[in-house]
């Protein structure tokens, strides 16, 4: 805590700041009181949520480009009742998870996940020695440690002693992927901001960013230098370039149709490819595809 009276007010006007831009809109409550015994059983006995659970873990895991001659030891940072652990036993790896839920940890431990669980609060640390894991991964639960469900929570703090302890607790080259659901670029800010102050390098990844269900956010980490590819990954559904065309014509204030420039076919064509961009299922093409239908058969 800073000493001089200067430094305590600039203290205590960022604290403010982060309470009221960074906190999420469960305000001051963490995942561990959040998630009580019925919302927990509500929670994992949800297909839906399964569904987008298995698939945000499987792209976590694909992220981290393991190699596949072997298998590696992951940590999952707020395993909950054991969803995200299941793509990592399916992947052919070793985990263990930590939470700070006991009515989700229980759900695992009665559903037999095959990693071992540990009850333990990550803005407290990671209570693991250093250089145990090859992989980290982590799925909707880093924007938590933004909240402060007490005087004594501090972001900033809780923030900095994760990163750094779990710098350490990860082998040289390792990488750490974080799906995240930021309320704010500010809260994104902060969680980047003090990753780097901790050692760690990396970026942020986002799939289907023109998508608004689809769109997701993977904080990519490396802890040292990868022994592998260095390079960002990139995101699903970015192929296209956003780029804006220009006409001269005049605008008139009606919208004219243009006779000769795009086929009914080519039309369909980029509203397909449109809408594969922005994650959605779209029927394969074909030869019958904008393809005028006779008026009689």
């Amino acid at each position: 805590y800073p000493e001089s009276p200067k430094q305590k007010q600039w203290y205590q006007r960022r604290v403010r700041g982060i309470r009221s831009d960074h906190v999420s809109s469960r305000a001051y409550r963490t995942s561990g009181t959040f998630y009580n015994e019925s919302e927990a059983i509500k929670y994992t006995n949800n297909s839906r949520i399964i569904e987008i659970q298995m698939a945000m873990s499987s792209r976590a895991i694909e992220l981290l480009n393991l190699p596949d001659d072997q298998p590696s030891f992951i940590l999952d940072v707020g395993c909950g009742s054991g969803l995200s652990g299941e793509g990592i036993t399916e992947a052919g790896h070793y985990w263990v998870g930590m939470d700070v839920s006991p009515s989700m940890l229980e759900i695992a431990v009665e559903r037999e996940t095959e990693g071992d669980v540990i009850l333990s609060d990550i803005g407290e640390g990671v209570p693991f020695r250093a250089g145990t894991f090859d992989g980290v991964i982590s799925i909707s639960v880093l924007q938590w440690l933004c909240n402060a469900d007490k005087v004594s929570h501090n972001p900033f703090k809780r923030l900095r002693r994760f990163f750094t302890m779990l710098y350490s607790s990860m082998r040289s080259g390792g990488r750490a992927v974080f799906q995240v659901y930021p309320e704010s670029p500010k809260q994104m800010e902060l969680i980047t901001e003090q990753a780097t102050r901790c050692g760690f390098t990396g970026g942020v990844v986002v799939d289907y960013p023109n998508s608004t269900k689809a769109k997701k956010i993977f904080l990519c980490l490396f802890a040292g230098t990868p022994v592998t590819n260095c390079q960002m990954p990139q995101g699903l559904g970015c192929e296209q370039e956003n780029t804006v065309q220009y006409s001269n014509d005049r605008f008139t204030g009606k919208k004219r149709r243009r006779t000769g420039d795009v086929t009914r076919k080519e039309w369909i064509q980029n509203k397909k490819q449109k809408m594969r961009a922005q994650g959605k299922e779209v029927t394969a093409d074909s030869k019958y595809s904008g393809r005028k239908r006779k008026p009689k058969f």
